[in-house]
């Protein structure tokens, strides 16, 4: 019961990192189903 009553609100690093990579992960895959149209395309 140490650190479980801290896990309603993580830190705001935490937060803005998970979110970066959530972001980033989004347009990754974006960026893979175009490359995949293209080269479907071409």
């Amino acid at each position: 019961m140490l650190w479980s009553d801290r896990d309603d609100k993580p830190p705001k690093e935490l937060r803005e990192t998970q979110d970066m990579l959530h972001r980033a992960g989004f347009l990754l895959a974006l960026a893979m189903v175009l490359a995949m149209i293209f080269a479907g395309i071409r």
